[in-house]
């Protein structure tokens, strides 16, 4: 497949980047959340296995991140962000080719490193697109192709079950990935056009303590609890509450809308308040909306919860890619591939450890009180990280994200 040799339009490139969240996230990732539910009607698949095959994903996302830390070479990043754009397609394919519990695990966690191309390789060979050619980075309109992702996979999802079974909704998601395939690929230009980077580039403030980057890390790995019960189960515990059944896909859905704006209010929420202060607000937020199906089993409540876990959850992300990126520029993808690492480990544990709980105790209610109460360590650590650095201005750097 070729790509063009005009110079393209910074809002093609990053139109070409949203397709490859899109497909890299909502179709090999996200669509999984609500294609769970349908599993379970029609093959019997239980809470357990649903956990452990979301754990074999983020595996696979946490070996893709650790393998993009170590690279330097920006060609052969580009290569493997194409590949991973093929393996998202593949591995969704996959999903509908039987019911063994080994070809779906493998299948997750292949699409796993898909995810970690489209998102770690994807974001900073664009960011370094946009650098090199003299335009702001907009990580907030990059990062909302989640948020479209979920929604996409979602409708799709809801919209074959009207006419197939759970096989025909896998190869309709299969269909859609290799249709944003092609905009994904054609749009990102060669890695090694454009200007060479410079030190007006890079911000030269000093580095934080050793101390400070231990409490972000020790916020990042609670934050990834508070992500992954959620991200996994958000239509099961929906579906769990009387009232609520058949409402699973929705409240899923409600996810992603909130989600979609989220990169961008945050981004100028912090512009205002400074980083971490508004890494507070989110992880409050958060707070909030992990507790509510448990305190009331309502629709308002499910609907609230969806909104807030949509808002809070890639704010979160996006904020601490855009501080990695103001307060380590010489070096951001090793600080973020430290990070990930306990975010990943998070990821990996909760679903495992959550779908066992629910499969014996017949409810999420117990995990979603556990993971509150993680968020809330989580939120101590960013409010010592203030008193750290209580002066630290809300800076927008020029390059921001991972490289």
């Amino acid at each position: 497949m070729n790509r063009p040799d005009h110079q393209p339009s910074h809002w093609s490139v990053l139109a070409s980047g949203v397709c490859a969240l899109i497909l890299t996230l909502g179709v090999a990732r996200f669509a999984y959340t609500p294609m769970i539910a349908v599993l379970q009607t029609e093959t019997g698949m239980g809470e357990a296995l649903a956990g452990w095959l979301a754990g074999w994903n983020y595996l696979g996302y946490l070996s893709g991140v650790l393998i993009v830390s170590r690279l330097k070479d920006l060609r052969i990043k580009d290569r493997l962000y194409r590949a991973g754009l093929l393996l998202a397609v593949i591995t969704t394919l996959m999903m509908a080719m039987g019911e063994s519990p080994i070809l779906w695990g493998v299948s997750r966690y292949l699409a796993g490193l898909s995810s970690a191309a489209g998102l770690m390789l994807g974001s900073g060979l664009i960011l370094n697109w946009l650098i090199r050619h003299d335009h702001r980075s907009e990580l907030g309109v990059h990062f909302s192709g989640i948020g479209l992702g979920i929604v996409v996979g979602v409708l799709v999802v809801a919209g074959a079950g009207l006419v197939w079974s759970w096989q025909g909704q896998w190869l309709a998601l299969t269909l859609v990935g290799a249709a944003l395939l092609i905009p994904a690929w054609m749009g990102l230009p060669t890695p090694d056009r454009g200007q060479q980077l410079t030190p007006r580039h890079l911000d030269a403030s000093p580095e934080p303590r050793a101390s400070w980057l231990w409490l972000l890390q020790g916020a990042y790995v609670c934050a990834g609890f508070g992500y992954v019960i959620n991200a996994t189960f958000t239509v099961l515990i929906t579906e769990q509450q009387p009232l609520l059944q058949g409402m699973g896909d929705w409240m899923w859905l409600m996810v992603g809308v909130a989600a979609i704006p989220a990169p961008i209010l945050w981004d100028r929420i912090a512009r205002r308040l400074g980083y971490l202060r508004t890494l507070q607000i989110a992880y409050g937020l958060q707070i909030v909306g992990i507790v509510l199906p448990v305190a009331s089993g309502s629709l308002l409540a499910a609907i609230i919860s969806a909104v807030l876990f949509g808002f809070t959850f890639i704010g979160i992300v996006s904020l601490v890619l855009t501080m990695v990126g103001v307060r380590y520029p010489a070096h951001p993808a090793q600080i973020m591939a430290r990070l990930t690492l306990g975010y990943g480990i998070a990821q990996i544990l909760g679903p495992v450890l959550a779908g066992e709980v629910a499969e014996i105790s017949g409810t999420f209610d117990g995990s979603l009180l556990v993971v509150a109460g993680l968020m809330v360590v989580g939120l101590v650590c960013l409010q010592l990280m203030t008193r750290l650095a209580p002066h630290a201005p809300p800076r927008t750097p020029i390059h921001q994200g991972p490289t």
